[in-house]
């Protein structure tokens, strides 16, 4: 029996809230020379759109997951993707730089608390053995998002203007906030665990470090990808139509690369937790060498692709091994950890693009904090073969 047979309609429902999140999130990296333009702003300012964006969630995401949790569910997403509705059409008619960052910010809010509290709710809505499914299965949106979601607000960007893009995002979020009122069944408050008690799992070291993993070993994805833009138009060659299909391909290795990364780390989460990194490194250091030929490039990108998304599945696995009692604020705090990096990407990028070395060392200067973030996680797992050696 298929997936799609086994998972309850309600599940689908959040799946597309989550892809109308995740275009949100990552669209921005098809349209960023279009927002440039129009605003008479530096690609570097523009990119900051994404770096505001990602501290959004990493700073609201687990204040906002502790404070919603005692109210009931339902009500909580409808009113997460009212507030992304209203953003986004904030976003669409923006004028001015100033007006665009407050609506990516207020936008960016709604993303940990509803990927948080989403994940509950679609683990409350199947069978206990079904409950990782059901979680993957709404995450799955998200990766959509890059596959369909971006290349698709690209091609509208393209020929509608970016303002456009961004009233399609909207219009998704309305539909999702509509079924999710409609086909997500209410459920009574439920009395949360107290904010101390699940503060207290951060008394783990292994927890911190697990999200010093994912921040470390992340900020190479957004360093390259926030800026693929500019790179295929100025370094490849690309006309900017071609950015559709381009992204397109790129978020095909992203698929790719999160079932592949989710097997090997169910094999051996250690070698994953270090080899999907190391292949990461090595396919930016690729892309940055072959950036002038456009197929090479094309090719190199959907090597990256499915490098840097396999790490995220033994990332988060890191996490839950080491969450204790507290596994909905860890994962809650493990998307920060993931933007955190993003927005750690977003300002480097920018860095780069806008100094005289300009597009085509952003993929070399991707691989700095990764190659810091190799090196920690070797320590991590390996620390006590380490300390036999010295001793």
């Amino acid at each position: 029996m298929s997936l799609k047979s086994k998972m309850p309609l309600q599940v689908w429902i959040l799946t597309l809230a989550a892809f109308a999140i995740g275009t949100a999130e990552f669209v921005i990296a098809g349209i960023l020379t279009q927002v440039a333009e129009s605003l008479t702003i530096s690609e570097g300012q523009a990119g900051h759109l994404i770096t505001a964006y990602a501290l959004a969630i990493v700073i609201g995401g687990p204040i906002l997951t502790l404070w919603l949790a005692r109210y009931r569910k339902r009500v909580v997403l409808i009113g997460l993707m009212a507030l992304f509705v209203v953003s986004n059409l904030i976003t669409a008619f923006s004028t001015d730089y100033t007006t665009l960052m407050i609506s990516r910010v207020m936008a960016g809010l709604t993303q940990g608390p509803f990927y948080g509290i989403g994940a509950v709710v679609a683990t409350r809505l199947v069978s206990e053995k079904m409950a990782g499914q059901a979680v993957g299965q709404m995450f799955a949106g998200l990766t959509l998002a890059n596959v369909l979601g971006v290349p698709g607000g690209a091609w509208i960007g393209n020929i509608y203007g970016w303002n456009t893009t961004f009233v399609v995002v909207a219009i998704l979020g309305a539909l999702s906030a509509v079924a999710i009122a409609i086909g997500v069944p209410a459920r009574g408050a439920e009395e949360p665990k107290s904010v101390r008690s699940q503060l207290g799992a951060f008394r783990n070291p292994q927890l911190i470090a697990s999200l010093m993993i994912t921040t470390l070993g992340w900020v190479g994805f957004m360093t390259f990808y926030g800026y693929i833009a500019p790179i295929a138009e100025n370094i490849a060659g690309f006309e900017r139509s071609s950015l559709t299909w381009i992204l397109a391909i790129v978020g095909l290795g992203l698929v790719l690369g999160n079932t592949l990364g989710g097997k090997t780390a169910d094999r051996n989460l250690s070698v994953s937790l270090i080899g999907w990194p190391a292949a990461m490194i090595a396919s930016l250091i690729l892309v940055g060498l072959v950036a002038s030929q456009p197929f090479l490039f094309v090719a190199a990108a959907f090597v990256f692709g499915i490098v840097s998304f396999a790490n995220v599945p033994p990332m988060q696995m890191r996490v839950m091994k080491h969450a204790g009692d507290a596994p909905e604020f860890a994962a809650t705090a493990n998307i920060s950890a993931f933007n955190i990096a993003n927005a750690l990407g977003g300002i480097i990028g920018g860095i780069v693009v806008d100094s005289t070395y300009g597009a085509g060392y952003i993929p070399f200067a991707a691989i700095i904090v990764p190659a810091i973030g190799l090196a920690f996680i070797i320590w991590q797992e390996h620390k006590s073969r380490f300390a036999n050696v010295i001793a």
